[in-house]
């Protein structure tokens, strides 16, 4: 884990259901699992809650393009993370975008932008499904 402070009840609990889960969730789909709904989380807000505070702790990536939630796949890592998401069975893989911030930077100073955060995500077809 990112962090050696133990995690609340309810960041356990979402957590572990990010873990068993075969590709992103939303937060309605995590609501929606008997595993978290067993454990007393019955509220939107509270899975939001939960979902923010493993973010900040650099457990779980949002996948913006899905409105989804995934774990982090690295250690702890300073850059942001790219995500290549499989149109079929939108599954996820994880990869380092440094060079590809360092550009994006670069050209945003040209031009005098000012880039706040960047969000790099890849859709197409993970191996098994390019295969079908």
């Amino acid at each position: 884990m990112a962090s050696s402070d133990k995690l609340t009840r309810n960041q356990e609990v979402v957590f572990k259901a990010l873990k068993t889960a075969k590709q992103p969730l939303s937060a309605y789909q995590i609501l929606a699992l008997d595993s978290v709904r067993d454990n007393g989380l019955k509220a939107p807000l509270t899975i939001y809650r939960a979902l923010d505070k493993l973010i900040e702790r650099g457990l779980v990536h949002r996948i913006e393009s899905l409105n989804a939630f995934v774990l982090c796949d690295h250690e702890p890592h300073s850059e942001p993370a790219a995500f290549m998401i499989c149109q079929d069975c939108r599954s996820t893989i994880e990869f380092s975008a440094s060079n590809l911030r360092r550009s994006v930077a670069r050209q945003a100073g040209a031009h005098g932008f000012q880039m706040e955060a960047m969000h790099l995500e890849v859709s197409g077809h993970c191996e098994a499904c390019a295969r079908h």
